[in-house]
């Protein structure tokens, strides 16, 4: 099939009927491979998932496949342990991608792997993945983690609950806010915005260790660098009214379905409440409203530039478990914003520790000097 011929079509072929054995993530996960254009190069089996407000296609999708394709190069005796991606341009939903792997080095104890996300012939996504041995670290070795924080877990009303793959998408993840700490602090490098996550449904057993990580990789793009703008309370969009127009937008909703929208919605309201009571309590006189009025600060843009992720116990965790993220933000300025993110497993296991630069810039009275 011609590069013309691609363009016209979502996915290079015809997704399959979803495989209700296996769980969601696993199917919008899928890759396949092209034979015809080389052994390691693969293609998305379903079509991806453009967020709402995003220049392109969710990161977490291209991190997640591109992984998954590098895995299919690698000896089920080792697994990854590092990622270090780059951004390159904004992810059509609506073109097939094509990965192609490069083995770059086979050795005793490290694999090394770069792949290349394509449309258009064109890179849009790249990464260099490296792989270890499991036990080769020898009998001794040195061993500390951060603990998890004490969190309850999220209540599971109907515990094992599956959505019909059928029903508008059923989002392939679910989750629940765990607060913020440090919420009023007027230092916003010293807030931490936590969350719990986990995979809807049951990850197979054929999928093995491999499909948690790829799980894992894909849910550590979700609210990411977002957390820049959370911890100097500036919504990610400015009303409902917006975020709700964006939602009508979508091209290809296949990820999120009614019970992400409206948990979406209501958040929303629940931050803007919460924001106009702090500011109500903040203002002691007409000229501190009048401050508030001129500093008020509003998102102009977010995208994501770089993304790492170190992964510490890949076989000591599942992905369709609740699992605990903790975000925070030590830098920003000059129209960019890093943001750290810590994984712990549902059994209190340090799982992951991800990284993340991005373009965070305000809506501005005067024009940028330069564009994206």
């Amino acid at each position: 099939m011609s590069i013309a011929d691609m363009t016209k079509r979502v996915t290079l072929l015809d997704p399959p009927p979803q495989d209700p054995s296996k769980a969601p993530i696993e199917n919008v996960l899928e890759l396949t491979p092209v034979v015809d254009l080389g052994q390691d190069v693969f293609t998305n089996t379903r079509p991806l998932w453009h967020p709402p407000g995003a220049r392109g296609i969710y990161g977490g999708a291209a991190i997640a496949q591109s992984l998954s394709a590098a895995m299919r190069t690698v000896p089920a005796d080792f697994a990854v342990h590092s990622m270090h991606c780059y951004f390159v341009l904004a992810g059509d939903s609506e073109i097939p991608i094509l990965y192609h792997v490069e083995r770059v080095r086979d050795g005793r104890s490290f694999i090394t792997r770069t792949v290349q996300a394509r449309q258009r012939g064109r890179p849009i996504f790249t990464t260099t993945l490296s792989f270890s041995r499991v036990g080769s670290g020898g009998a001794k070795t040195l061993s500390h983690a951060v603990p998890k924080p004490e969190r309850s877990l999220p209540e599971d009303t109907i515990p094992g609950t599956v959505k019909a793959l059928s029903d508008a998408g059923g989002g392939p993840f679910e989750s629940r806010k765990a607060g913020i700490v440090n919420r009023t602090t007027a230092n916003a490098e010293g807030k931490k915005v936590r969350r719990h996550f986990r995979a809807r449904g049951h990850i197979s057993e054929e999928g093995g260790f491999q499909a948690h990580l790829s799980a894992l990789a894909y849910v550590t793009d979700s609210y990411f660098i977002g957390t820049v703008s959370r911890v100097h309370d500036i919504p990610r969009f400015s009303s409902p009214a917006e975020l709700e127009k964006l939602l009508k937008a979508l091209k290809n909703p296949s990820d999120l379905d009614d019970e992400d929208i409206t948990r979406a919605l209501k958040e929303l309201k629940e931050e803007e409440a919460a924001d106009l009571q702090r500011r109500i309590e903040g203002a002691l006189n007409d000229a501190t409203n009048e401050k508030n009025r001129k500093e008020q600060k509003e998102v102009g843009m977010i995208v994501s530039l770089d993304h790492s992720i170190y992964f510490h116990n890949p076989r000591a965790f599942r992905a369709d478990e609740w699992m605990l993220s903790e975000m925070e933000s030590p830098w920003a300025g000059e129209g960019r914003g890093l943001a750290i993110q810590k994984i712990w497993s549902k059994d209190g296991v340090l799982i992951a520790t991800c990284t993340q630069e991005g373009v965070v810039r305000l809506k501005q009275d005067k024009s940028p000097l330069s564009k994206m």
